[in-house]
């Protein structure tokens, strides 16, 4: 239940369900406004995602859900599942369990597996474990090849390999939507202008992010699931909770707010034991990122050759990039309004990643060649002051009216 009409869910719970799948906010609707539903059977609650459930601001709803569970005096076996270990999450423990026990799982062996009753998950959060088919890659270049950067690599991957399927993080709802046209527009027209080798694959393009209706956000998940070769442009709402199968690279675009974020995002490829890679952008002031995810005991292998290759393309995909976005006003907006929202999406870091991720740190005239614009706009520095716009993107956190569209989960 969640994102559909609250009518057809009442209909189903009126006839009796054996499995409810639900987010907190529309489970809360439904005690406090539908008759028929009952909990006296209720054996089992488990709750996914739970080192983020109290920081997007789900404790109260989580109070009641529990409260009307608990007032059937029956037995349940309560479960939180995640990827990573938090505070949040051992906050939720507290919450939501009597003499929790702790289960950590590793993909090697039974042998690795461990339960310890009363586990400490802030002593176990400074070490993150990746998919250990994973590999796991690091490009650095200046903020102007961002976009070449990117392109090249779609290019090299889905339009002269087979069976290659990205996933690409981007920061903001607006930069997601300005890509997919960007691409669609010059990447899946001209055959190859800028390579020697021959074309085998048309490039498919998807995107998913949080303003997008429930309905076309099914869509595109179930079409990007079953085709073999392509392309989704996302936010972070497809970095939790969506199993999209034979994802063969995840691209980050925009690095993550955290280390646990990373290894969200990256946990959309080599799972089941499958092979996967990654790759991420770094502008040269933010390499000490690199730094943060070793501490986590998560290693980035650099990609010097690729960065190479990027630069003898650079000029002619750059020059396209910007007659396209320059030949009429409308684009020309869309590219200064998907700017000024990477901009303002750069300035929600946490203050620990400050000293890497700072607007200040920034050239706007490099920021600016990465949207196919030939010059910064004027005025971009108050544009990153003033607040974002009203976007399902932005409302997550602690503070869900006043952060943009960044690196949380959307849609829930």
């Amino acid at each position: 239940m969640g994102g559909e009409k609250r009518k057809a869910e009442k209909a189903r719970l009126r006839k009796g369900i054996n499995v409810l799948i639900s987010t907190p906010g529309r489970l809360v609707d439904h005690i406090k406004n539908t008759l028929s539903i009952a909990f006296s059977a209720v054996r089992w609650l488990i709750l996914d995602e739970a080192d983020r459930t109290l920081d997007l601001g789900f404790e109260k709803d989580l109070t009641v859900i529990l409260n009307a569970l608990n007032a059937t005096g029956l037995a349940r076996q309560n479960v939180l599942l995640s990827a990573t270990l938090t505070e949040g999450l051992s906050r939720l423990a507290s919450i939501s369990m009597k003499e929790p026990v702790s289960i950590h799982v590793s993909e090697d062996s039974e042998d690795t597996d461990e339960a310890c009753p009363q586990a400490a998950p802030q002593a176990l959060s400074d070490s993150y474990v990746v998919p250990e088919r994973l590999q796991q890659h690091v490009v650095v270049v200046p903020s102007k090849l961002h976009l070449v950067c990117l392109a090249a690599f779609i290019l090299d991957k889905c339009k002269f390999e087979q069976r290659q399927k990205l996933i690409v993080f981007i920061s903001s709802c607006e930069a997601v939507e300005f890509l997919l046209t960007l691409f669609t527009a010059v990447l899946c027209v001209k055959p190859s202008t800028t390579s020697t080798k021959q074309t085998s694959t048309s490039l498919n393009f998807y995107r998913l992010h949080g303003n997008m209706r429930q309905e076309e956000r099914t869509e595109v998940f179930q079409e990007f699931s079953v085709c073999k070769t392509g392309i989704l442009l996302c936010t972070d709402v497809a970095a939790r909770g969506l199993d999209l199968p034979q994802v063969t690279w995840i691209v980050q675009y925009n690095p993550s707010v955290s280390a646990a974020e990373y290894v969200h995002r990256v946990g959309r490829t080599a799972r089941i034991g499958a092979q996967g890679s990654s790759l991420l952008f770094l502008a040269p002031s933010e390499t000490a990122f690199v730094d943060v995810l070793a501490n986590h005991n998560i290693r980035c292998r650099s990609a010097a050759a690729f960065e190479q290759e990027v630069r003898d393309r650079a000029t002619v995909l750059q020059t396209d990039f910007e007659n396209y976005v320059h030949a009429n006003n409308k684009s020309l907006q869309t590219a200064k309004s998907a700017l000024q929202s990477f901009l303002r999406a750069y300035t929600t870091y946490p203050s620990s990643l400050k000293h890497i991720f700072h607007i200040r740190s920034l050239h706007l005239g490099h920021a600016a060649k990465s949207f196919g614009l030939r010059d910064a706009p004027q005025g971009l520095g108050s544009s990153i002051t003033t607040n974002p716009a009203n976007s399902k993107d932005s409302k997550k956190g602690k503070d869900k009216a006043k952060r943009y569209c960044t690196f949380s989960e959307v849609g829930q």
